[in-house]
């Protein structure tokens, strides 16, 4: 069930209050910084990966502290959870819109207002249906 006019004038309104009041926030619940930070948290994981390996090697050269190679094995097996899970998550590059020049075109805004407009919508309507049941 779609929106009414006075329904979508109004969520319109609020979403213009609110990039006028913090855009940050607006462009973080858009959605555009999730692949930056997916892909931010995945290189970390990596890193995390090579910091195990370490760890265990270290603790397989110094056979006397054998707890050091149990620790790099879970910090390994912790890491390539986060990576495999980081990476299932990030979206895929035509998934979001991509803006425009850096001037910002009046068209790509449009394009990204009836993305979230979209997402908005059927956000609402699962809720309608899940209730419902």
């Amino acid at each position: 069930m779609p929106l009414s006019e006075h329904e979508q004038r109004m969520l319109e309104q609020m979403e213009r209050a609110l990039y006028a009041e913090d855009p940050k926030f607006a462009t973080a619940l858009e959605g555009s910084g999730l692949r930056t930070y997916t892909r931010r948290r995945v290189y970390q994981a990596v890193a995390g990966i090579v910091v195990g390996i370490a760890l265990l090697m270290t603790g397989v050269i110094w056979q006397s502290v054998l707890w050091i190679s149990v620790v790099g094995f879970l910090v390994m097996l912790a890491c390539t959870v986060l990576v495999v899970t980081g990476w299932r998550k990030a979206p895929k590059p035509g998934e979001q819109p991509v803006s425009g020049s850096a001037g910002g075109s009046a068209r790509g805004q449009n394009r990204q207002r009836r993305s979230m407009m979209a997402r908005i919508e059927e956000r609402w309507q699962r809720r309608r249906d899940e209730q419902g049941q």
